[in-house]
């Protein structure tokens, strides 16, 4: 089968190349075709950082830098955009301000963290970089050596040194020539109905394509299909790329709900999420890291089905919907009656998942979600539940409960919900729901915890969420270490 020509915007150039391989990884292509041995190979999965990269696309007009992850991303799938490695930097402020705040010992990790820093300098509009900011921008790269203070105050001390910013009008011409008509119609594998990576810009192509090739791999953002590829050895006769359809790359407001696209990255998509619901924003920062976030889409953390996935649970107790769409029409269900059993679900033979439908937070709920993992960032969770209760004169008006990790599936709480609807909102309401919640599910025991704990924890969530809901201050360790680092 034939393989589009990939065009990106490097080094104040277009760079295409030919017979790219579809299954081939961003950090295979650097690392082994373009030599760029910068880049390291670490983990193979996203973790540790060491292989990130940054991309650039246009958005409304400007330039929009990502640091990403090579190692799980498919090559192809940066077709397009603009590209930067650490060869491409020579001698930026995020590099200087390693060296002399001597964040680097054996050095394997650096250029990771230096493309991290990169993408934090060029994107900040104005302003010094607090910690809190500098902590979130690296909580994707992971050191061993050096320890992350020195680092730390590299990404502050960055901010003083001699300004030598991107050139946003040239990528910017660079990727709108990438971009123009004539380019895609030349390229006629593009269009190639036999073509084995295919990447639609329009809804309709999408939904054309997608009963055309109805055994072809979904793909967005690849931060799960990717794994499959390094660690699995999978190989994929034809993939199918839905991060480019305009139509699901955008996030719509509406009076009563948030529409959010299956192609909208979990960055933009938590952001919007975090609009409507600030006490989120914990939350947020703790799904994954940074490069993660910026690859990786809501849509494919919903479709994915991983009984840990931790978008999930959020989204069943906020009430939301998912939106299904083919060739033959669409039909919309609640996001927990999308799955069958582990990482099955419902949709048919050329279906796709389109849009996430999110109710807006109404006045009378009192919502919360806990993340309970052994890393505070870049962690999976071992338990996460979420919780968005209407309390309406003392009494519970409507309880919604979303939990992952305790089942095949992500899973309602419906057993606890009945406990708690109708019922005065007290302690012995909550010590009695309690009781229902831990007994509800038959978890398993895995390296990240153990049944009994899993099962244990959700109690101890409920009674959490009831002395928040009471005024009590949180004092976990979360806080401590997102809110005490601010200053």
């Amino acid at each position: 089968m034939n393989t589009q020509a990939l065009r990106f915007f490097r080094c104040g150039q277009v760079v295409t190349l030919s017979g790219v391989a579809t299954n081939r990884t961003l950090l295979d292509l650097l690392r082994e075709d373009l030599h760029c041995s910068g880049t390291k190979e670490g983990c193979g999965e996203g973790d540790c950082g060491a292989c990130t990269v940054v991309v650039g696309e246009e958005k409304q007009g400007k330039l929009e830098l990502k640091a990403i992850n090579s190692c799980i991303r498919l090559a192809h799938s940066i077709d397009g955009m603009a590209l930067w490695t650490v060869e491409d930097l020579k001698n930026h402020p995020a590099q200087e301000a390693m060296v002399e705040c001597h964040g680097s010992q054996c050095g394997f990790c650096t250029p990771g963290f230096v493309m991290s820093l990169f993408a934090l300098y060029e994107s900040r509009a104005s302003g010094p970089i607090s910690r809190l900011q500098a902590q979130g921008a690296l909580s994707g790269n992971l050191c061993r050596c050096t320890g992350y203070r020195p680092i730390l105050d590299a990404a502050q001390a960055m901010q003083d040194l001699p300004a030598m910013r991107v050139d946003q009008d040239a990528v910017l011409a660079g990727l709108r020539q990438l971009a123009k008509p004539e380019r895609q119609q030349a390229n006629t594998a593009i269009a190639a109905p036999d073509a084995s990576y295919l990447s639609p810009k329009t809804l309709k192509d999408l939904l054309s394509l997608r009963a055309q090739h109805p055994q072809a791999q979904l793909v967005a953002g690849c931060t799960d299909v990717g794994l499959w590829v390094t660690k699995m050895h999978m190989q994929f006769a034809r993939i199918l790329d839905l991060t480019r359809v305009k139509e699901l790359r955008r996030v719509e407001q509406y009076k009563h709900h948030i529409a959010i696209g299956a192609a909208v990255k979990l960055t933009d998509a938590f952001a919007a999420l975090v609009a409507d619901r600030p006490q989120l924003a914990s939350f947020a920062h703790r799904f994954a890291g940074l490069p993660v976030r910026n690859s990786g889409t809501l849509g494919g953390n919903v479709a994915n089905g991983s009984p840990i996935g931790d978008s999930m649970p959020l989204l069943i107790a906020l009430g939301a919907n998912v939106v299904l769409m083919s060739a033959r029409g669409h039909r919309e269900l609640k996001l927990e009656d999308l799955y069958t059993g582990y990482r099955k679900n419902v949709m048919a033979k050329g279906e796709v998942l389109a849009w996430i439908k999110v109710p807006r937070a109404a006045p009378q709920e009192f919502s919360r979600v806990y993340k309970i993992s052994k890393r505070l960032e870049d962690d999976i969770s071992a338990v996460c539940l979420a919780l968005n209760l209407h309390i309406t004169d003392g009494m519970v008006a409507r309880a919604s409960i979303g939990v992952g990790g305790v089942a095949a599936t992500p899973v309602r709480a419906i057993k606890t919900q009945a406990a708690l609807l109708g019922q005065p909102w007290n302690p012995a309401t909550v010590q009695a729901a309690a009781q229902v919640l831990r007994a509800e599910f038959s978890p398993i025991s895995d390296m990240r915890a153990s049944a009994a704990y899993r099962s244990e924890v959700l109690g101890n969530l409920l009674q959490r969420y009831w002395l928040e809901s009471q005024g009590a201050a949180n004092s976990s360790l979360e806080t401590l270490v997102l809110e005490g680092d601010a200053a």
